[in-house]
């Protein structure tokens, strides 16, 4: 296999022309990163870490990348053992993380509530400034964190760069919010008493973060806890935990009291593990996860025992309706960003589109437009807007679904199957048509870029059709 070989720093500003800051030459290199040896790729993480501070160093170059970030510093796992993490648009080794053991999980939670116990006596105005500074450390780094995120999750740059604003908008209004918490006094029966209302942080948060937005994901949650007055344990997916790792050491950067921000990374095989100790801790009040629904139901009923409060975003079955009266043009826009973001890995995505007979056929031919228009590729490449599915458990489940739509009778319009030359995650963005009930698609979240079409003939059956496949 041929093997090209780049300079070790892929960013480095003599790829800057005017007009494009990452240049023709970067972009050629890119198209072709998927021959590029496990040495490069991890080369390449190394160089996002270093512009990231000391500490990040010697995390991506070995020293800390078999370490976790527990009690305010990096440490040693008590499991000495670790995971490989994936470029998902070459699969490449990026680098290896450590994969905790319950000791691991025991001293992060231990270490948590210690500190929150200073942590809740201090002015919201005060652990405001901290997530200010922190704020603005990120913005400092927010191009070289949007790097971070393409190489590890795969989406394209401009989503990433979006994503990393995206984040930023969480920490600064919640920074702004947590000096706003304010109480209550409520009117009494008794005229010798009054009632007053004061609300006090819950403890230790434990927050399970997902692989499809791996920046916002995490400080969403982390930055209301924090503010609130709580510590935190975060578990961010095994797919994407190097953004999870530069979000801790910028926190330390900013100034974050040791043990409020603590870090957990594990391989798949340990994921029950981690999250049966979470439960099973009387230390932790409060667990926030977003991913499946089968999940979120397991960590309700284990959270159950020890009576934790629970904030479950779990997985969805959306409908897209379009109606006769809809401007096709502005609906199919619609439908694109609906459908078509992070390659269709959203919680939120369209899942069903069902449109009305009138405007049906002038839909499709609009949407298949569009859709064939979409550049896929790898994350770095200029011009491209869709990426590789994170896995290949991903694109096997996106591959079952259209192949059950087909035996059926479903219609590919356009796209339909994956990209080799590309790589074995790029599944090309598609459009279905002649759908039924009968279909697994319409029950089963998709969670890649197939946007199937249903025709209804009246409203009320979009009612009941909605109804019925929910």
């Amino acid at each position: 296999m041929k093997r090209v070989h780049f300079i070790s720093n892929l960013f480095a500003p003599r790829f800057a022309q005017e007009g494009n800051p990452y240049g023709n030459v970067y972009a050629r290199a890119v198209n072709v990163y998927r021959y590029v040896n496990k040495g490069m790729a991890t080369r390449k993480a190394v160089d996002i870490f270093k512009r990231i501070g000391t500490e990040a160093t010697r995390l991506a170059e070995g020293s800390l990348s078999r370490k976790v970030f527990v009690g305010g510093v990096w440490r040693d796992a008590h499991s000495k053992q670790v995971f490989p993490v994936y470029n998902p648009a070459t699969w490449e080794i990026i680098a290896e993380v450590s994969d905790v053991n319950r000791d691991d999980v025991h001293e992060a939670i231990s270490q948590a509530y210690t500190a929150q116990k200073k942590w809740r006596l201090t002015t919201a105005k005060e652990r405001s400034n901290i997530l200010k500074s922190f704020h603005a450390r990120l913005m400092e780094v927010k191009d070289d964190m949007a790097r971070l995120i393409t190489l590890e999750q795969g989406k394209p740059l401009v989503e990433a760069q979006a994503e990393v604003a995206y984040s930023a908008t969480f920490v600064e209004w919640f920074a702004e919010e947590g000096k706003r918490v304010y109480g209550d006094i409520m009117p009494n029966p008794v005229n010798s008493r009054r009632a007053l209302v004061s609300k006090q942080p819950v403890g230790v948060a434990a927050l399970i973060v997902p692989w499809n937005f791996p920046m916002a994901m995490l400080l969403r949650k982390a930055s209301a806890a924090l503010v609130a007055g709580c510590s935190v344990v975060a578990k961010p997916s095994e797919e994407t935990p190097l953004t999870a790792m530069a979000v801790a050491e910028l926190l330390s950067q900013s100034g974050i009291p040791d043990g409020l921000f603590n870090l957990v990374t594990c391989s798949r095989p340990n994921v029950s593990m981690v999250g049966d100790t979470i439960c099973d801790s009387n230390m932790v009040a409060k667990v926030s996860f977003t991913g499946s629904t089968k999940v979120g139901k397991l960590l309700m009923r284990n959270c159950a025992n020890t009576i934790k409060r629970l904030s479950l975003e779990l997985g969805g079955n959306a409908p897209l309706i379009v109606f006769d009266s809809a401007d096709v043009e502005t609906a199919v826009n619609g439908t694109m960003a609906a459908k078509f973001r992070n390659t269709g890995q959203a919680c939120i995505a369209a899942n069903r589109i069902l449109v009305q007979d009138g405007i049906f056929d002038k839909y499709v031919e609009k949407l298949s437009k569009k859709v064939a228009e979409l550049r896929l590729g790898h994350g770095f490449a200029e011009g491209v807007n869709q990426g590789p599915l994170i896995n290949q458990p991903a694109v096997d489940k996106v591959s079952r679904l259209v192949g059950d739509a087909t035996s059926k009778g479903a219609e590919i319009i356009t796209g339909g199957g994956i990209d080799n030359n590309l790589g074995t995650c790029f599944y090309r963005p598609s459009v279905l048509t002649n759908m039924n009930a009968e279909m697994t698609m319409n029950y089963e979240e998709i969670f890649g870029p197939i946007a199937p079409l249903t025709k209804s003939v009246i409203k009320n059956q979009f009612m009941l059709t909605c109804v019925h496949l929910c």
